[in-house]
């Protein structure tokens, strides 16, 4: 098996855990805090607070570190094109994550617990799952161009 192949496998499988995890966060952690904040913030509180950051922070670099080392590996064969739209689409994506994304969740987040539910943060918070989701939706687009790449020539004819 070519060094291209493995290395290209092991980005495909970085921004699938990316994924993964999006879709996990969606279905089973965004919807509680999301629903009546800050009555519903307990769970990023106090000594056992969730740290997402955890995982988060690190599989983002070298999900990109990956991409990267699998688009020069390709460059000169027939999987440049999918990988060019994944790594622009998925550095656009951190982009718009370090900009809107993460600024709110930490705010969101970080405002102190009351048992009184807050309206205009619960707006603020739904807004922020739906602009999320459509950035998953974006992502999963994105990894359908990766993972075909798959079905080209890892080398030149």
């Amino acid at each position: 098996m070519h060094l291209k192949n493995i290395v290209y496998s092991f980005a495909c499988q970085a921004f699938s855990a990316v994924i993964g995890a999006a879709i996990y966060e969606h279905l089973c952690v965004v919807p509680r805090w999301a629903a009546a904040p800050p009555y519903s913030l307990s769970m990023f509180q106090g000594e056992y607070a969730l740290n997402p950051e955890a995982f988060w922070i690190p599989i983002h670099p070298v999900t990109l570190l990956l991409l990267i080392i699998t688009l020069v590996l390709s460059w000169k064969t027939p999987r440049r094109k999918n990988l060019l739209v994944a790594v622009s689409g998925y550095i656009v994506i951190l982009i718009i994550t370090g900009i809107y994304f993460v600024p709110q969740l930490l705010e969101i987040t970080g405002t102190p617990y009351s048992a009184e539910v807050d309206v205009e943060l619960t707006g603020r918070a739904k807004m922020w799952e739906a602009l999320s989701i459509v950035r998953l939706f974006v992502l999963v687009v994105l990894s359908i161009a990766l993972f075909l790449g798959l079905t080209k020539p890892s080398a030149v004819d």
